[in-house]
């Protein structure tokens, strides 16, 4: 199984460490500030892709319609978003599939399933296993599988050492071996907000700047927004393992995680950069979605420029 780990945000920001998928060395961090992550010649997701929402644990309806209308933002065709949107956010991961193949390639993502699992049917303690098995409730072929476990479920490394996770499974679908992309992202507002819910919770170490309000009024959703996007672009350029990184395969940077902290221009250890604000709420933010959303998105590495590309 290949699979990324989403590094405790909050932390390695503000000390100016690897925001990495896994415990990566820091020097890795400013190399790919100036050289283009490498391309390890591995297949790429394209062409319409289903993302299946599992729910495993309680979420509120309001809290499931921040996150499913996120996955409809994604999309160039999502009504009702201004700019700057989450539609151009996520066009940025077009410039890896351009670099991979001479072919015209592109990847369409498209809300599919969303299935409920709040009856804690395996329990409140999971392990990787687990999450493999609650991803492998979704499509099989042509598919991202989105593993979301509620506020009081503990999963292994949770708050320990990473706030999510990617990777793959195969799997036998009408006799062929077949390969689909899963995630996992936990809400962290009663287990370590403070880790993976910075910027809008006061973080635990380093810089103790005030915390940003959440745009959809949910520390633990906008939260996991934020993991959540950082690994959906993981997951479009390097789903099998064998994409866009750098580093090792079991350690690598990949293309939202090679910009630590990083939401807007001007960020720095401690601040997440220059957002823009709600003037009725004070709410922060750098991106529209559909339905008159709002959301914070990491910088992306853009590797036509190879620099972190914000939003604003």
């Amino acid at each position: 199984m290949a699979s990324t780990i989403l590094k405790l945000l909050a932390i390695f920001s503000l000390l100016n460490l690897t925001f990495a998928s896994r415990a990566t060395p820091n020097s890795l961090v400013e190399d790919t500030q100036t050289q283009l992550l490498k391309y390890h010649k591995g297949a790429l997701l394209h062409g319409k892709i289903s993302v299946n929402l599992i729910w495993y644990g309680k979420f509120t309806s309001s809290q499931r319609a921040i996150v499913a209308d996120f996955i409809t933002s994604l999309s160039p065709t999502s009504p009702s978003q201004s700019q700057p949107s989450v539609a151009a956010w996520w066009q940025t991961t077009e410039k890896y599939y351009h670099l991979a193949s001479s072919k015209k390639q592109s990847l369409s993502l498209h809300l599919n399933k969303q299935i409920l699992d709040d009856s804690y049917s395996i329990g409140k303690s999971l392990t990787e296993n687990h999450l493999i098995d609650l991803a492998s409730k979704g499509e099989k072929t042509n598919a991202i599988n989105i593993v979301l476990t509620a506020s009081d479920v503990a999963v292994d490394g949770f708050c320990q050492n990473r706030c999510g996770s990617h990777g793959s499974k195969s799997s036998a679908v009408k006799g062929k071996n077949q390969k689909f992309a899963y995630i996992w992202v936990g809400n962290s507002e009663t287990q370590c907000a403070g880790y993976c819910a910075w910027p809008f919770h006061q973080p635990i170490y380093g810089p103790q700047s005030p915390p940003l309000i959440a745009p959809n009024n949910d520390v633990g959703i906008d939260g996991m927004v934020i993991n959540l996007s950082a690994l959906l672009a993981g997951t479009a350029t390097n789903p099998f393992g064998n994409g866009f990184y750098q580093g090792t395969a079991d350690a690598p940077l990949e293309a939202a995680t090679a910009c630590p902290g990083v939401y807007a221009k001007g960020a720095y250890p401690g601040y997440a950069g220059d957002l823009l604000v709600e003037k009725t709420s004070g709410a922060s933010y750098n991106a529209h979605g559909a339905n008159g959303r709002k959301y914070v998105l990491p910088a992306i590495y853009d590797p036509s420029t190879s620099k972190c590309s914000t939003l604003v």
